[in-house]
């Protein structure tokens, strides 16, 4: 079977989870841990701005899709909408909500929801995301190879 095939019918296992209302699930087995640690480590650094701890978590060919948009490789991401996203989480307030991971070979993959809570014209504005972040074993620990972002804004 194709790496690719492989990597599609890992992805396509993924199950929905409940809705964000009914509390935070964590899914998380011990095979996975660090790769999800991987992805706070990225968050983290993007969320105080610090763009070269979090480049350091992406592979160099990394894939992210938001919003209808791609960036195609870290230094692309990096050198342009990353900066947008830092600045961005410098003001929002997180709550982590679900999260579910896998590993399956040299990849794995994290899915997460949260809210995160941001001020508009002096008023708090609760934006619903989700986010899955695909990821690969390398000799330097997990990289994260593409990660696909949506959100909305709650009504």
């Amino acid at each position: 079977m194709s790496r690719f095939l492989s990597l599609t019918l890992f992805l396509l296992s993924m199950l929905p989870g409940p809705a964000m209302g009914e509390g935070p699930q964590i899914d998380v087995p011990e095979a996975a841990q660090a790769a999800a640690a991987t992805v706070d480590r990225f968050f983290a650094a993007l969320s105080v701005g610090d763009l070269d701890r979090a480049g350091a978590e992406l592979d160099p060919d990394v894939i992210i899709l938001e919003s209808g948009g791609a960036e195609h490789s870290a230094a692309e991401y990096l050198g342009g909408h990353a900066k947008g996203d830092a600045e961005f989480l410098k003001t929002a307030q997180q709550k982590p909500g679900h999260r579910t991971a896998r590993v399956g070979g040299d990849f794995a993959w994290v899915a997460s929801e949260s809210e995160l809570v941001v001020q508009q014209d002096g008023k708090p504005v609760t934006i619903e995301s989700a986010e899955t972040m695909v990821l690969r074993s390398t000799a330097a620990g997990w990289k994260i190879v593409h990660i696909h972002w949506s959100s909305r804004v709650r009504k």
